[in-house]
């Protein structure tokens, strides 16, 4: 466990700032992800861009490796060379998590005989216009579960015929680990601001500098 992401959700000022802050910053995330009032699938990276943001502002850059090797898929980031996994979904209901993106079914098939949770985790479920919250998930306590509930249960296959993009953590699973009690979590009202944003405007004033 990550005794400095378990200090966090102890710290006020950290826990008011992520109230404010959080739900202004995916907007943002989600601004520079669309195109055509879509948004695409890169918003998933915005996003752990800001949640990796925060960590190096709250402990220094020093602290915070965000250049992880490609080779560790599930690891996102290094806190005090501890290493995080960073998951983010939207909707009325946190379900969906992906655990792997593949369309493979052998791959899919290796990954449900071979994986167990190893990593801490910090899971951001957004809830536009609602309540959702900013989660640290411990591994204790998602082996806990793993352990309880067994791997068939934990972890759920894309269903045969169709495209769903990867294996995922089950919707029993996720509640069950985010309603344990080594969870700690922090609840955000997820209201949207009005934002004048344009897409182009960083890059054009780019352009104009002198070189």
């Amino acid at each position: 466990m990550n005794n400095h992401l378990l200090d966090l959700f102890d710290d006020s000022s950290a826990v008011k700032k992520i109230k404010n802050r959080l739900p202004y910053l995916f907007q943002l995330a989600e601004l520079e992800s669309s195109r055509a009032g879509k948004i695409g699938m890169e918003v998933g990276s915005a996003r752990e861009k800001v949640i990796t943001a925060f960590l190096i502002y709250k402990y220094g850059e020093e602290n915070v490796e965000s250049d992880v090797p490609i080779t560790e898929p599930e690891i996102d980031v290094k806190l005090f060379d501890q290493p995080i996994s960073i998951k983010t979904i939207s909707g009325k209901e946190p379900m969906g998590v992906k655990l792997i993106w593949t369309v493979d079914a052998e791959k899919a098939k290796y990954f449900m005989d071979n994986w167990h949770p190893r990593y801490d985790l910090l899971f951001v479920h957004v809830n536009w216009f609602a309540e959702g919250g900013l989660y640290f998930i411990p591994y204790e306590v998602q082996n806990a579960v793993f352990n309880r509930i067994g791997r068939h249960e934990y972890i759920e296959l894309p269903k045969q015929g169709t495209n769903p993009g990867g294996v995922e953590i089950s919707n029993k699973a996720l509640r069950e680990v985010i309603n344990s009690e080594g969870t700690r979590s922090v609840k955000i009202n997820w209201i949207k601001e009005s934002i004048d944003y344009n897409p182009f405007k960083r890059w054009v004033d780019l352009w104009g500098e002198n070189c």
